[in-house]
């Protein structure tokens, strides 16, 4: 229990405007909780939110000592008061989210507050399976990423030992990794394999393809599988055998069949006609294929995971 009390400058402001003040850290939710069950007492005893303080008040705050630390990029997640964690499969050493589209994956040059590693600690923490108080070092990882706009499995460990092995896994190409996505026109061949390089520009945050190696240029191999077709749109499950930045958006804009909704390598018109704004790409499917030990991890190997309900597939596709 921490005790605050009232001076002059103080006096005059509702306790849960007072209190949200004071503690930038605690959820406005969760602030109306503890007002709710008196674990927050204005002069030993339960109170209104809506009351006025006055100088010389005493406020008893039951509350974990998390809250009262000052805000930073380690303890901004205790001020999501429900994770958006839309778990595929998970155990102790790891969790398998969906993320959806629109979502940040990790902090951004923009200080995105509410990115998908937020959400993560919010989950565990609130889970009480992790404690940053109670950890010299260990923060629960996300282990791969994806952009901003598209929707999929991203890998989290939970623990040291699965963050080394998920890593060190992903480095070996021992996880495989399909997407299903919705091109504008049908590709030809229907199945195949595009090779290239890809070369990203870091100030424009954009990648330009190109079939002979160049400077900067990083082998890009995408094997794609047309689904089905209707109408001027096809459903495509594109396997990468290299993860490069936008490889699977470039290179199938690169065969004449850019993603929809894609506003980068995109068709704007029929974007605009299908009313998307953002790609229609998700990492459904992942594959712990692990030919070498797991270590802890080896009860996953040659198990498959799955996204059940992929929202563009059953708009376009159901």
């Amino acid at each position: 229990m921490r005790e605050l009390t009232i001076g002059k400058n103080d006096a005059g402001q509702r306790l849960d405007r007072f209190v949200g003040k004071s503690l930038p850290l605690l959820p406005p939710a969760l602030l109306q909780k503890y007002i709710r069950l008196k674990r927050i007492k204005l002069n030993g005893k339960g109170a209104k939110r809506e009351v006025k303080l006055q100088l010389g008040d005493t406020l008893q705050l039951y509350i974990n000592d998390e809250f009262f630390d000052k805000p930073s990029d380690e303890n901004i997640f205790l001020t999501i008061a429900t994770p958006q964690i839309d778990a595929v499969y998970e155990d102790e050493h790891i969790l398998l989210i969906n993320k959806r589209a629109g979502m940040v994956v990790h902090d951004d040059d923009h200080n995105t507050v509410g990115t998908l590693v937020h959400h993560l600690h919010a989950y565990l923490y609130q889970k009480k399976e992790w404690n940053p108080r109670d950890e010299q070092s260990f923060t629960p990882a996300l282990c791969n990423r994806i952009d901003r706009n598209t929707s999929g499995i991203v890998m989290a460990a939970k623990t040291a030992e699965a963050l080394r092995i998920l890593n060190e896994k992903i480095r070996d190409h021992e996880v495989e990794k399909q997407y299903l996505c919705i091109t504008v026109g049908k590709p030809t061949p229907p199945n195949g394999t595009i090779r290239g390089f890809l070369r990203k520009d870091d100030m424009k945050k954009q990648v330009t393809f190109h079939k002979k190696p160049v400077p900067n240029g990083k082998t890009a191999i995408t094997h794609y599988r047309t689904v089905k077709t209707s109408d001027k749109l096809s459903l495509v499950e594109c396997t990468l055998e290299t993860g490069r930045t936008h490889q699977i958006r470039v290179s199938m804009a690169e065969i004449g069949c850019p993603l929809l909704g894609d506003g980068k390598y995109g068709h704007g018109a029929t974007n605009r006609q299908y009313n998307e704004t953002k790609q229609a790409l998700c990492a459904y499917k992942l594959t712990f294929t692990f030919p070498t030990d797991g270590g802890v991890l080896s009860y996953l190997k040659g198990k498959t995971f799955t996204v059940a309900n992929v929202p563009f597939v059953e708009t376009y596709f159901g």
